[in-house]
């Protein structure tokens, strides 16, 4: 771990706690995170920082102090914006099983790349990406109806009065448009998964937004093809994989970096203007397609409404999935992004800020 990273983390960032036992106490628990083995609960962190004697003032510290984290994520935001230059935000699913039932948001929850229900909390969280590194800046909860209408676990958890459901999806645009609109840092280009959700609602409102998105859809997804050239034009609404399976002739080699083995490819990929059915003013959006294997089926399927982009572009956008699900694996854990085990809402989001930041320290100190 680089002492000049985790140094320079520190001065800029936890000056906007406002007070110096504050600020004392969020830079031991960053290095209690970095440097405790196993679980990163309050005890081993504490152990590695100061011993029993600190436990119960980072209990407090984290679970009822008053400290807001959003302006931190902001700044850390910032921070990777100066040092990095990321190319995208990439929203990744985090979820984190748990066999109690008395932490915020512990529910019954549908894992799409598992194909299972697990018991467990839910959470969204956005990275900023660039080909070298990515890190989570920005964390949304998926907290379930029972935790919204049941005042006693409202309060018991500490659940904010203007929380709302949400379904994964949604969780995961209000993740991205609460950084959009609050805060001061350039907006890019959004890679999010739709394959199990809806479509034209999350679409629709990132592009209300003014927000460019690269969206993963299901082979099933319901479209209507826009070019009156392409094949499909008035068929109605169409599978997305029955579209691309009628412009295999157009498809074109496309080179790209493999950001995490570090070597170059290249795979067949083709666009097609389309529109989503059923919206009351249908917007023009390309239905990226790409096949890995050029005898095989479609291997990926992607909406955007960045419809003036070029090929290489999109497809070349699409693989920054691949830097956070490698970042993830290899950092995560170690930063604590799924140990805290408490029981608050508040809580849960105080870690998670602080995990972000020993996640940033850490790949910052791997790349540098």
């Amino acid at each position: 771990m680089s002492e000049v990273v985790v140094k320079e983390l520190c001065a800029v960032l936890f000056p906007l706690l406002s007070r110096r036992g504050r600020r004392l106490r969020a830079e031991q628990y960053l290095r209690g995170l970095l440097s405790a083995t196993g679980r990163k609960s309050i005890r081993n962190i504490a152990a590695q920082v100061g011993g029993p004697g600190i436990e119960q003032s980072l209990h407090h510290f984290i679970t009822s102090s008053a400290w807001p984290w959003r302006p931190l994520r902001a700044a850390l935001a910032g921070y990777m914006e100066n040092t990095v230059a990321p190319v995208a935000w990439v929203v990744r699913p985090l979820d984190i099983p748990k066999a109690g039932s008395h932490s915020v948001g512990v529910d019954e929850h549908f894992a799409p790349h598992l194909g299972q229900v697990y018991r467990g909390q839910q959470a969204q969280g956005v990275w900023l990406t660039s080909p070298e590194l990515s890190a989570p800046v920005n964390w949304r909860m998926v907290v379930p109806e029972p935790w919204i209408t049941d005042s006693g676990r409202r309060k018991q958890a500490d659940v904010p009065g203007d929380l709302r459901p949400e379904s994964r999806e949604e969780c995961a645009v209000s993740a991205v448009l609460q950084m959009v609109r609050g805060w001061d840092m350039p907006a890019r280009p959004v890679l999010l998964d739709m394959r199990q959700g809806p479509v034209l609602a999350a679409t629709s409102r990132l592009s209300t937004a003014g927000v460019s998105f690269l969206a993963r859809v299901s082979p099933s997804c319901r479209l209507l093809v826009a070019d009156p050239a392409s094949p499909g034009h008035r068929a109605g609404a169409l599978a997305a994989q029955r579209v691309a399976n009628m412009v295999t002739g157009r498809r074109t080699p496309v080179p790209w970096h493999d950001v995490v083995r570090g070597t170059p490819r290249t795979t067949t990929a083709t666009t097609v203007p389309v529109v989503l059915p059923g919206g009351a003013r249908p917007r023009r959006l390309s239905l990226l397609a790409e096949w890995a294997d050029p005898a095989g089926p479609c291997s990926g399927l992607w909406l955007t409404n960045m419809t003036s982009a070029s090929l290489f572009s999109l497809l070349r956008l699409s693989k920054l999935e691949d830097r956070t699900e490698a970042d993830f694996a290899r950092i995560g854990s170690r930063a604590g992004l799924r140990d805290f085990a408490g029981r608050s809402f508040c809580g849960w989001h105080r870690h998670m800020t602080l995990a972000s930041i020993a996640h940033t320290a850490t790949a910052l100190s791997m790349n540098g």
